[in-house]
């Protein structure tokens, strides 16, 4: 198949065509290269176009002959969310607007959406399962829960596909050292850590140390990039063989703490991470680990690589070499 990746320049979206392509398909990129980066399209042809400009959605739909595509364009910031919630909705809400509406024009109905743990706000239980209720606490999760409920109207209307997959942390890189994680600015923990552990910024800031957690520290479910990917191939070919639409937890299952993925880190470096110790966030859940056994149901997939040292280490190994090859921006 012919797949378009909206945001296929970004860290997962670089993971993603990689296994589109080594599934047998054709990944064919849309980026506006404000986040991505050139250096990380290598399975297939890069078109460079705005999810919000229609026009240029449906010239590349058409062009390409796309017969799915996956969405994985949009602002990730919990925190900035809560600062900037109309930023959120524009770039996570309103650009899918855009696409599935270029979608139905072209007749394209098959959609892989890359939707959040976000949308689970706090929840009530853990592991969390996919109909826990809805109720996001940061602009972010509303964002992408919003286009959860516009691709149910999609399939209810307009007879489309639809696959929501709701990540958990997703962390680590390529594990053949192809790609990886390259933000400006870094938010995400595991490379903060490691970049803070080389020396190459500042300590590490641990926000929040009295959460109703083992160590006080904020639990998150961290998922590897290479398995996330997967997943994203075998939706596509779940809806290709005429999958209903749902949505699933893409997570491994297991809960590790902020101040263990420290500990991780000094493992694989075999030196101590320098850290501070700062007050809570704004709109960050103390417990967020994905009940993972629907994702296996749907799709046959499982986590095979998110174990935090295997994480550790892919992301360490990638983080090396955006050093040594002048990739790492900050």
């Amino acid at each position: 198949m012919k797949i378009l990746i909206a945001g296929g320049a970004g860290f997962i979206g670089s993971h993603v065509s990689k296994a589109i392509e080594r599934a047998g398909h054709l990944p064919v990129v849309f980026d506006n290269l404000s986040a991505g980066h050139r250096w990380a399209v290598k399975w297939g042809p890069l078109v460079e176009g705005d999810l919000m400009d229609r026009a240029s959605i449906e010239a590349a739909l058409r062009a390409h002959e796309i017969e799915a595509v996956v969405q994985l364009a949009g602002s990730i910031n919990v925190g900035e969310s809560m600062q900037n919630p109309g930023k959120y909705f524009r770039n996570n809400f309103s650009i899918s607007v855009n696409l599935l509406e270029a979608m139905d024009a072209v007749g394209v109905k098959r959609i892989v959406f890359s939707s959040t743990a976000a949308v689970y706000g706090i929840p009530t239980k853990s592991p969390i399962p996919e109909d826990a209720e809805k109720a996001p606490i940061n602009a972010y999760g509303e964002a992408k829960y919003f286009v959860e409920r516009l691709l149910d109207w999609y399939t209810k209307s307009r007879q489309f596909q639809c696959l929501a997959l709701r990540y958990f942390n997703a962390a680590g890189a390529d594990p053949d050292g192809e790609i990886g994680e390259m933000h400006s600015p870094e938010t995400h923990l595991i490379p903060l850590v490691i970049y803070g552990s080389m020396g190459t910024r500042p300590p590490v800031k641990v926000f929040g140390t009295d959460y109703p957690t083992e160590d006080g520290t904020a639990v998150r479910d961290y998922i590897h990039v290479a398995d996330l990917a997967r997943a994203h191939a075998m939706g596509v070919e779940y809806l290709a063989r005429g999958g209903v639409s749902t949505a699933v937890n893409l997570g491994s299952g297991d809960g590790i703490s902020v101040m263990q993925v420290l500990k991780a880190v000094e493992t694989v470096s075999g030196k101590p991470v320098p850290h501070e110790l700062f007050e809570r966030r704004a709109g960050d859940p103390p417990h967020l680990v994905a009940q993972k056994g629907m994702a296996e149901a749907v799709l046959g997939w499982k986590p095979e690589r998110s174990d935090i040292l295997s994480i550790v280490k892919d992301a360490w190994a990638w983080s090396e070499k955006a050093l040594r090859e002048g990739l790492y921006s900050e």
